[in-house]
């Protein structure tokens, strides 16, 4: 919840972020794979997740 104000006296407006910018992109990746990979090297998407993925349950 990173906020700025654009002007003095101004409200504070939301920062946003582009591309992943505002993440260790890297780790995130890294940690998905540690704790999604199953015994047969597969990856389960999370729930969370699927949306952005078009819905993709598992990465094989």
């Amino acid at each position: 919840n990173i906020r700025y104000r654009p002007e003095e006296g101004a409200r504070p407006e939301y920062v946003y972020t582009l591309n992943g910018s505002g993440l260790a992109l890297p780790r995130i990746i890294i940690a998905i794979l540690e704790n999604y990979q199953q015994a047969d090297g597969s990856v389960v998407v999370p729930e969370v997740l699927r949306p952005y993925m078009g819905g993709l349950a598992v990465i094989r």
